[in-house]
């Protein structure tokens, strides 16, 4: 492949550490999974790969079924991706339901490191290089699921230590008990976009005093920050699919009249409204990198095209600032 991906995207210092992530990450959470094409799949790693893009985000119940894309992934590995490992940036998480049972989900010791230990054989992994909990659980001491970072880290089993979806002063207390134990935690992962800014409330605050990276997921909003629904809703997208996670009552007019202003502003800009949604969400200092979903490489070539600009006049951030919080 040729060397000189790494001068087509730009590469943020994660937090206080000394890793670098671009600011686009791949996430496998839809479209990878059992069902999907292997062909395909490759297709979609190597351009991503080709294009900078150097960190895949995973979970243990991405898919679907359930562990399929760490599945797909530790294929590729074998295949597409062979002989690049020390140049990829490999994170996976456990926090949500995986299995039956009480030991099948949650933050205890035995679940966070045994699910980490599954994921690595489904990806033929000796170590991934962030491992995240990826959601609080009000039912485990917050010391134990520390500990349990702290472990795998100090094992070699992860580089580095993550969390995911941790409210601002849970965040804060998360960071200080691992930092006193020796394994800092280098990064937080959290939905944001121009429909969700709940990070803006305390969290960003957190992450800029305590020296963590921040790496957003969901910065389309599920597609609402695309063109897809400007004429009505597409029998294929997530809104039509009565089981996905983007439900209809999620676009109603008021959003529709913000979705068709922004998309004017987007197009004054010469950008797509997706890629004028992700240059808005990488504005912020606290924000390290965000993570894009694909269907296909088209749709990460018209993601890549945001950055060819990435600067928001202050008049521009005005005017959408108007819009988004009318």
């Amino acid at each position: 492949m040729d060397s000189s991906r790494y001068d087509r995207i730009e590469y943020r210092k994660c937090g206080n550490s000394g890793l670098k992530l671009p600011i686009l990450a791949l996430g496998l959470w839809h479209n990878f999974g059992g069902d999907a094409v292997p062909k395909q799949v490759d297709e979609m790693l190597i351009k991503a790969f080709e294009s900078g893009i150097t960190h895949f985000d995973l979970a243990n119940n991405y898919g679907p079924p359930y562990g399929s894309a760490e599945e797909q992934f530790g294929r590729a590995l074998k295949g597409a991706l062979a002989g690049y490992r020390d140049e990829l940036v490999i994170s996976t998480k456990a926090g949500f339901d995986m299995w039956d049972g009480p030991y099948g989900r949650g933050g205890s010791r035995k679940y966070l490191i045994s699910s980490l230990d599954q994921s690595l054989k489904r990806m033929g992994l000796e170590y991934v290089d962030i491992f995240y909990h990826h959601v609080p659980d009000h039912e485990t001491p917050l010391e134990e699921s520390m500990r349990a970072l702290d472990q795998i880290v100090r094992t070699g089993k992860a580089l580095y230590a993550g969390i995911s979806n941790y409210p601002a002063a849970l965040a804060r207390e998360a960071f200080q008990m691992l930092k006193s134990m020796g394994t800092p935690v280098i990064i937080h992962q959290q939905k944001y976009n121009m429909f969700h800014r709940e990070p803006e409330h305390g969290l960003f605050d957190v992450i800029r005093e305590e020296g963590m990276g921040c790496i957003t997921f969901s910065p389309l909003a599920q597609g609402l920050l695309t063109n897809k629904y400007l004429n009505g809703v597409p029998k294929e997208s997530r809104i039509a699919d009565p089981k996905g996670f983007l439900q209809g009552d999620s676009l109603n007019d008021q959003v529709l009249d913000k979705i068709r202003a922004l998309n004017e502003i987007a197009s004054q800009r010469g950008q797509s409204l997706a890629q004028l949604a992700l240059v808005w969400n990488l504005r912020k200092p606290e924000v390290t990198s965000t993570i894009i979903g694909i269907r296909n490489t088209e749709q990460l070539e018209d993601n890549l095209k945001a950055l060819e600009n990435l600067t928001l006049s202050q008049e521009e951030e005005n005017h959408i600032e108007s819009i988004i919080s009318s």
